[in-house]
């Protein structure tokens, strides 16, 4: 029996299995802060299969890198490790890191996203297409390599971290203790597409100070909100350049609106009788890989210095407190990228290979962790953070296949 065939036999035997362990890690609510005993049920579940489960401390003073997101609240790591499942190679093949997470953003408005349901082929609840989908989808993977028999060469390594939601701090982690392979695959809902790159996006901020006045002596004050309101179109001309720079750049040449500037946030006042002294906004920017960063920061404050008059000039700061994920690409013909294509074709897929207009873990595999990177996975990104987030069981399964079939390719069969 071919190796795709057995693979696929022992999906169907295993599916129903994986569906339970889905259905346990929705049950956990794992919002940043509260991964912890759902990462400690699939530390147990990962002791059916043939390896080794390591919990996986999140480094002291992780905190000071830079490249550590800080989100809305802080919380302590004693009890929240990482968690890596090791399957050794027998010594000479490329090792390979599959790594998705464990953490879910908030379902306020959802009663029962905790309590998992079954809708024909779908599970539904909070984490099930991001990205705890993904979990089973490697879980289910690793118990086909077991249940057919396969050895490999190379090992792998499979990380299940935390806060991916708060900007990726817990792949920072396995990376800073020295988890890495050859070759890095991320597991996220892309409908069963290859991503060998994603879009970046940064969270900025603008604070402009104005004049505080009575409404009465309005031409005494100086309106930080009218002055927010000219910042604002500079924001909007700098969205008009960056799809200019940025259009049918190769891989993501097929959206409409690859990047974006974004104003999410206006605070400004206190009083309705009162011409504001203060105004905030808070938004994002998503661009592609030819901007870094550090390009898309400077050209902010430059076109803020350049384009606003001379009173916002020299009473506005630029910040940038939080998110901040750096764009990304490996070389679609890398041989990595090349494997995961290959893979998917062998199981059958109909997998197209171009960037993702969406950032997760998977830059910090790539800038910091050196390593080749390829974001793929079931289930489609518009039901992540939905209401009535869902994934279909025979997407994971169909996954697990191709991702047994990768691991084969890329790490080393041995009959």
């Amino acid at each position: 029996m071919e190796l795709r065939e057995a693979l696929e036999k022992a999906a169907g035997e295993n599916l129903a299995e994986a569906r339970e362990l889905l259905c346990d890690l929705i049950r956990f609510p794992s919002v940043p802060g509260q991964e912890g005993a759902a990462i400690e049920h699939l530390r147990r579940r990962c002791e059916e299969l043939h390896g080794e489960a390591e919990l996986v401390p999140i480094p002291p003073g992780i905190a000071d890198d830079p490249d550590y997101s800080f989100g809305e609240a802080r919380f302590d790591y004693a009890d929240r490790p990482n968690l890596a499942f090791h399957r050794r190679g027998s010594g000479g093949g490329r090792s390979l890191v599959i790594s998705s997470h464990v953490d879910v953003v908030p379902a306020e408005g959802w009663e029962g996203a905790y309590e998992p349901e079954l809708e024909g082929d779908c599970v539904i609840g909070r984490g099930a297409c991001d990205a705890k989908g993904q979990v089973a989808t490697v879980w289910l993977a690793l118990r086909l390599l077991d249940a057919v028999g396969v050895r490999t060469a190379g090992s792998v390594e499979a990380q299940f971290v935390i806060e991916e939601e708060v900007g990726g701090n817990g792949a920072l982690g396995m990376i800073l203790a020295g988890h890495r392979g050859d070759a890095a695959l991320v597991m996220e809902g892309t409908d069963l597409q290859i991503h060998p790159a994603n879009r970046g996006a940064i969270w900025y901020r603008v604070r402009i100070i104005g004049k505080s006045a009575h409404m009465g002596r309005i031409r005494e004050g100086i309106s930080a909100h009218d002055k927010a309101m000219q910042v604002i179109e500079i924001l909007r001309r700098y969205e008009q350049r960056l799809l200019a720079e940025s259009k049918g750049l190769p891989l993501f040449a097929r959206y409409e609106q690859p990047v974006q500037v974004n104003v999410g946030i206006v605070r400004a006042g206190d009083w309705p009788s009162t011409v504001p002294g203060e105004c905030v906004i808070e938004g994002g920017v998503g661009f592609l890989p030819n901007k870094s960063m550090a390009e898309v920061k400077r050209e902010l404050e430059e076109a803020i210095r350049a384009e606003s008059d001379e009173w916002t000039r020299e009473h506005f700061t630029l910040d940038f407190p939080k998110l901040h994920n750096e764009a990304y690409q490996t070389d679609p013909g890398h041989p990595f990228v090349q494997a995961v294509a290959g893979a998917c074709g062998q199981a059958g897929l109909r997998s197209e290979v171009f960037g993702w207009n969406v950032s997760c873990d998977a830059r910090l595999y790539y800038h910091r962790g050196k390593m080749p990177t390829v974001v793929f996975g079931p289930g489609e990104i518009g039901q992540a953070h939905a209401v009535g987030e869902r994934i279909a069981m025979g997407h994971i399964r169909q996954a697990a296949v191709a991702t047994g079939l990768l691991i084969a390719r890329w790490c080393g069969l041995i009959s």
